[in-house]
C-alpha cells in the first residue's frame, strides 16, 4: 500500500499529523445512522488506515450515533501516541435520523463525555464545534456562547485543542478572539471555493484547514472536466480531486472517508499523483 506519509505533515494543534487522513463518517449505517452492514469490514478499514501511516482520524459521536467511535475503539485501542483523533460536537441525531442542534453548554458537556466514553479516552485531542445555524452550509450568527462553553471544558482538561466546523470567515475571526483555534473544517473542493481567502489567511497563521466532500456538489459540466483530467492522469476523479487539494495549500488536511479497504488504498495513492501544469490549469478553472 502507498504510504500516507508521502504527502507530508502539518501541525494540528501542537502535533504534526499526516496531510492524508481518514474520515470515519461512512463507517456507520446508511445516512450515517445505525450500525454498519459489516462491522468487521469497518474495523479492517481503520486498521488499514493506520497501517498506511495515517495519523489523523476524524469522527464524531453523533455519527451513528455512537457507532463510529465505538468501532474506532474496537479497532485501534489502545491508541498509538502518534495518532490524533478529532471529533465534533454541536449536533445530535433524532430517532428518525434527523440532524438537530445541540449547542447549549449542558448539551456540549454531555457530548464531550459521550466522546470520551465511547472512544475510551481521558482527554480528547481535538474537538470541533459544529455550527448548526444552517445544517448544510455556513451561516452568520454569534458563536460566543457555545465556543465559550467548549473553552471551559478545555480549561477543565477534557479537551486539548478546539476547532470550528461549518463556519464563516467572520465566525472564525470571532472564534479566534475567544479561544485558540487549531483547525477549521468546512466544505471545500474544486467546484466550491468560497473559502479560498480563508484558507490562505489560516495558512499564513499556521492553522490547519480540513475540507470535506471533495466531490460534493459538482455540476455535470464540472464533473466532465474532472473526468477528463482524471483520464489524462490515468487516475480516478477522486484521486485527482484529492491531489488538487493537497496542491492547493500546505495547511490543507484531507479526511476522505470510505468503508472499503480497496477504496482506501485508491484514495491514499493520490498522495503520489503528479498533476501536469496543463491539467492543473484546467482544474483551477473549474
Amino acid at each position: 500500500m502507498t504510504k500516507a506519509t508521502h504527502a507530508g505533515t502539518f501541525k494540528l494543534g501542537d502535533t504534526a499529523v499526516t496531510r492524508m487522513g481518514y474520515g470515519a463518517m461512512q463507517l456507520a449505517g446508511p445516512h450515517v445512522f445505525g450500525p454498519p452492514k459489516d462491522r468487521n469490514a469497518a474495523v479492517a478499514v481503520l486498521r488499514a488506515a493506520v497501517e498506511s501511516g495515517i495519523t489523523h482520524i476524524d469522527t464524531s459521536d453523533f455519527y451513528g450515533p455512537h457507532v463510529t467511535n465505538q468501532i474506532i475503539r474496537e479497532a485501534l485501542h489502545p491508541y498509538s501516541d502518534e495518532l490524533t483523533i478529532v471529533t465534533k460536537v454541536g449536533a445530535r441525531r433524532g430517532s428518525d435520523g434527523s440532524w438537530n442542534v445541540a449547542s447549549s453548554p449542558a448539551e456540549l458537556e454531555s457530548a464531550v463525555h459521550d466522546n470520551l466514553r465511547n472512544l475510551n479516552l481521558d482527554v480528547l485531542d481535538v474537538v470541533n464545534l459544529r455550527i448548526m445555524f444552517n445544517v448544510g452550509a455556513p451561516s452568520e450568527g454569534d458563536i460566543e456562547e457555545p465556543l465559550s462553553a467548549l473553552a471551559s471544558l478545555q480549561a477543565k482538561g477534557l479537551i486539548r485543542h478546539i476547532g470550528l466546523s461549518n463556519v464563516t470567515a467572520r465566525q472564525v475571526e470571532q472564534g479566534r478572539s475567544i479561544a485558540r483555534i487549531a483547525c477549521v473544517q468546512n466544505m471545500y473542493n474544486l467546484a466550491h471555493r468560497n473559502d479560498d481567502a480563508l484558507i490562505d489567511s489560516l495558512a499564513a497563521d499556521g492553522v490547519a484547514y480540513v475540507p470535506f466532500f471533495p466531490l460534493g456538489g459538482f455540476s455535470p459540466l464540472q464533473t466532465d472536466a474532472l473526468s477528463h483530467a482524471a483520464s489524462v492522469c490515468e487516475a480516478t476523479p477522486m484521486q485527482v480531486a484529492l491531489a488538487w487539494l493537497l496542491k492547493r495549500s500546505p495547511n490543507i488536511l484531507l479526511i476522505p472517508g470510505t468503508s472499503s479497504v480497496e477504496h482506501l488504498k485508491q484514495n491514499i495513492k493520490s498522495v503520489k499523483l503528479e498533476l501536469p501544469a496543463d491539467v492543473l490549469e484546467s482544474l483551477n478553472k473549474i
